[in-house]
């Protein structure tokens, strides 16, 4: 693997062998897992979060089939028989891992399963959140096919990504980020799909269904898209821009919806395309959910994506 690309032309890998001759593991989360410990803990609380979701997600006998691992990953390893200590059953280890929930202590539940593409995302803004303002944010790191804010807490939501690698994607540069005043948590979920509200089921629009918009930026396999996945930043790229809109209607734009603009540029060899820094990473967070597929009229409508440039 080592020089390989995950992407085509992007994410070059460097392996090499590390000088430590032990790898010591303390928590099991998106940063760090020991395969061969189920008990260990979450390490910032998280845990507890999911034992709690809603019963339509949990059912008395859970099966985590064995992980085959995304595209262009390689195959989990196995452990010969009587090579070192007995080892317990863990996903993609030695085969299925079956647990009963309650047969576990209500303080342990089960890590998120690698090779899941659904994740856990919490500590948000009751207030502010929405299903679609998730399915924008998220869907910049892959397509997003269901979305859940939990009925009873607003705070936690579901989100159902293609596959496991934008999943890991999408955990890898939104976990930590602020979003409407709070820092976001996101990981992997022991859910392997998220269920649709059954009818006549009370859900108040919490659950949405994605799986065929039209906002997709990844259902093309040699969309440049992929070459353009950059993290959040203060600077956003717009593009599909029409001719009759100027610098001011754009800078007018975003701010009303609460951006402070502090610079702009139009692409020289592109009108269609321009740069705009917004006041922080924050604001311009907020800016992609609020204006990404803003409709100028006339079947026109603005794309907006995280930029790597300045101004």
């Amino acid at each position: 693997l080592d020089g390989h690309s995950i992407y085509t032309g992007c994410c070059t890998l460097h392996i090499d062998f590390s000088k430590l001759t032990n790898l010591t593991v303390k928590y099991n989360n998106d940063k760090s897992r020991d395969f061969t410990r189920i008990d260990l803990p979450f390490g910032d609380g998280l845990r507890t979060m999911e034992t709690s979701l809603s019963t339509p997600f949990a059912t008395q006998n859970t099966i985590f089939p064995s992980y085959t691992g995304p595209p262009g990953f390689a195959p989990a390893l196995g452990f010969p028989q009587g090579a070192g200590p007995s080892i317990p059953p863990v996903p993609g280890a030695l085969g299925p891992l079956t647990v009963t929930t309650s047969a576990v202590p209500e303080h342990v539940t089960i890590p998120g399963i690698p090779g899941n593409s659904v994740l856990l995302v919490s500590n948000l803004n009751p207030e502010a959140i929405t299903p679609y303002g998730l399915f924008i944010l998220f869907g910049v790191y892959g397509d997003v096919h269901r979305v859940k804010i939990m009925f009873k807490k607003r705070g936690i939501a579901l989100v159902q990504m293609a596959d496991a690698t934008q999943a890991q994607l999408a955990i890898n540069y939104l976990n930590g980020q602020r979003l409407y005043g709070r820092v976001m948590h996101a990981t992997l979920s022991k859910y392997q799909t998220i269920q649709l509200p059954r009818e006549g089921q009370e859900d108040k629009g919490l659950t949405k269904d994605y799986s065929n918009s039209p906002l997709h930026r990844f259902k093309n396999p040699s969309s440049k898209n992929f070459q353009n996945i950059f993290p959040p930043s203060a600077t956003l790229h717009l593009s599909n821009i029409p001719p009759s809109v100027t610098v001011d209607d754009l800078k007018n734009l975003f701010t009303s919806k609460g951006s402070t603009v502090k610079g702009f540029k139009f692409f020289q060899k592109d009108c269609k395309m321009a740069l705009i820094q917004l006041g922080s990473v924050e604001e311009a967070v907020h800016a992609l959910i609020e204006l990404h597929n803003h409709d100028f009229g006339e079947n026109q409508h603005l794309r907006v994506s995280f930029s790597k440039s300045t101004i």
